[in-house]
C-alpha cells in the first residue's frame, strides 16, 4: 500500500512527460543521433547512404532498444522506405522538404479579414519557413 512505485509504461497525459521521454531518448542514443539515427519523441529514423550500412545501423538501433528494454510497435514500423513523412515534412534522399499537402492547405485558405486571422496566417507561413 505504501512505497515508491515506478511506471512500466510512460503515461503521456502527465505534465512534462513528453520532455522527459525526449531527454531519455537523447541520453540513450546520444552517440548515434544526427549520424545514423534521428529521434524526436516517439519517432525514430535510421538512415544511411548505402544499403549495407543501413543493416549495420538498424542492428545498432535494435541492440540499443533491446539493451534498455524498449519496444517498438510493429504496426507503426516501416522498413526500406526511400522517403516518408515526419513531423509534417517529407524526408528523402534529396533532404528535408515541406509536405506538399501543408502548402496546398495554406494556398486554399480564404484571405484573412481580421488582425487575428492575419496572425494565424503568418503563423502557418512561419511553420513552413
Amino acid at each position: 500500500m505504501w512505497g515508491t512505485f515506478c511506471y512500466r509504461v510512460m503515461p503521456f497525459g502527465l505534465k512534462n512527460a513528453g520532455a522527459t521521454y525526449q531527454r531519455a531518448m537523447v541520453t540513450l542514443f546520444h552517440d548515434m543521433m544526427h549520424k545514423e539515427v534521428e529521434v524526436y519523441v516517439d519517432d525514430m529514423i535510421a538512415n544511411s547512404k548505402e544499403g549495407e550500412d543501413h543493416l549495420v545501423n538498424l542492428k545498432r538501433l535494435f541492440g540499443r532498444l533491446k539493451e534498455y528494454k524498449l519496444r517498438l510497435n510493429p504496426a507503426k514500423c516501416t522498413f526500406g522506405a526511400r522517403s516518408g513523412k515526419l513531423l509534417g515534412f517529407v524526408v528523402s534522399e534529396r533532404g528535408i522538404e515541406v509536405d506538399p499537402d501543408k502548402v496546398k492547405a495554406i494556398k486554399e485558405l480564404p484571405p484573412p479579414s481580421s488582425v487575428r486571422e492575419v496572425r494565424g496566417f503568418l503563423g502557418r507561413l512561419n511553420y513552413i519557413a
